[in-house]
């Protein structure tokens, strides 16, 4: 994975879907910003760039996902294999559906995914050593170039999904003390029910997590 680094930007987010578009970059290939003026978020939420946190996105080929992975957990997958490496660094982050990183009851970051041309973006805000107010911040100290080096390491591995859901789905009962929304709803996860292919049942849905 050959990787930019930039001082500032706006979004990397952003600025990678543009490089993607104008044929300027093909995945592999990610961007990391030390400062991030106006990140995206979840359901076009911003995600406050305050400076020694991680601001990153990544694109990988479509055709170099799993055979078995819905593009609409894709942000489980991705999302998945980071909180490993990070608990192999010794971190008690655990993963709420779909796509947020959490320490116990506060949350760290998260992750959201965009399919431009053949190629899937994943973008990741994770507070390494600042926090905004009702958030919290990595529990271990972490370099940046090592984490990305040994995640993206384990990217490349291309598990298969049924490898990382069947780890997933082991800690889905810590989601179900929140709620998540969809369509603009609030829905409470404590009814829901994991389903194989990433997606949660509640009230008779069927609901991916599109993000």
């Amino acid at each position: 994975m050959k990787i930019q680094y930039l001082e500032s930007v706006d979004s990397t987010q952003t600025y990678l879907k543009e490089l993607i578009k104008n044929n300027a970059q093909t995945a592999p290939f990610a961007v990391v910003s030390k400062m991030q003026t106006n990140g995206l978020g979840s359901r076009s939420n911003t995600w406050t760039g305050l400076s020694g946190n991680l601001f990153l996105s990544f694109c990988v080929s479509l055709d170099d996902l799993p055979s078995d992975l819905k593009l609409e957990s894709a942000s489980i997958y991705f999302a998945y294999i980071l909180k490993e490496t990070l608990a192999s660094e010794g971190s008690k982050v655990w993963l709420k559906w779909p796509n947020d990183f959490y320490l116990d009851k506060l949350k760290i970051g998260g992750m959201i995914t965009n399919i431009v041309g053949g190629a899937l973006i994943c973008g990741v805000g994770l507070n390494l050593v600042t926090k905004p107010k009702g958030f919290d911040s990595l529990d271990v100290t972490v370099n940046i170039e090592d984490l990305l080096k040994k995640y993206f390491l384990n990217i490349e591995k291309r598990i298969l999904w049924k490898q990382v859901f069947s780890k997933y789905k082991l800690e889905f009962y810590k989601s179900q003390n929140f709620s998540t929304h969809t369509n603009n709803l609030r829905i409470s996860l404590g009814d829901a029910t994991l389903q194989d292919d990433g997606s949660i049942m509640s009230n008779n849905e069927r609901i991916y997590s599109l993000r």
